[in-house]
């Protein structure tokens, strides 16, 4: 009787997207593919310490970002198993929360939208609000406060978001009520640093420079 592997079935494919790890995105060719997960090589092998740079950030957290753009997939993922091989560096991926169609998604937020549930604050007319993160990217925010927050679009605000180090100023975009909170999503302006450690960008352009 052959003996049958408990895992998912895995169809080997070549095809290519981006992986955003220990503060960088890392063009990646998938092996192969299956409803759970996925085994991806690097495209470009980290030379002497990038490796272990790799595996450090691996031990400080295995949650990854990925953005597959030909099966328009973009979101988190765990990596269960990364390793040097004679054909490169490998990663097995087990997919966790993602989006689909991402060519919408891409193009017409121009990036890659991080799920992310953090404290911070801001302040509205002169009042200082604590708020939560909904989503974060390198172009803003969506936060979500507690109450009804009257605020108009194109508002200036300061905020200080420590989860990222983010603190400056940002413009009100739009605003949305429902019975027990406030939504609102803004624009960065100015920012005290201009680096995001943390949030990848997966831009369509970032992409085509990659591959």
């Amino acid at each position: 009787m052959p003996i049958v592997e408990n895992r998912a079935y895995r169809k080997n494919l070549t095809s290519q997207g981006l992986l955003y790890l220990g503060y960088q995105e890392h063009p990646i060719k998938i092996v192969n593919l299956s409803l759970t997960g996925l085994l991806a090589e690097l495209v470009d092998t980290p030379p002497g310490n990038g490796i272990k740079d790799i595996f450090s950030a691996l031990q400080v957290s295995p949650i990854v970002d990925i953005y597959l753009p030909e099966m328009r997939v973009v979101g988190e993922a765990e990596v269960v198993r990364a390793e040097a091989t004679e054909q490169g560096f490998q990663i097995a991926i087990e997919f966790r929360h993602l989006s689909y169609d991402a060519d919408q998604l891409l193009y017409s937020r121009r990036a890659y939208r991080k799920s992310m549930t953090e404290p911070g604050h801001i302040v509205l007319d002169g009042v200082d609000y604590a708020f939560s993160t909904e989503n974060v990217s390198v172009d803003g925010l969506m936060i979500r406060m507690f109450g009804l927050v009257k605020v108009q679009p194109n508002s200036i605000a300061d905020f200080d978001f420590k989860h990222l180090e983010l603190q400056g100023q940002a413009k009100v975009i739009w605003v949305e009520h429902d019975e027990f909170s406030t939504l609102i999503g803004l624009q960065y302006q100015h920012l005290a640093r201009g680096d995001f450690k943390g949030i990848p960008n997966f831009s369509v352009a970032g992409l085509q420079a990659a591959g």
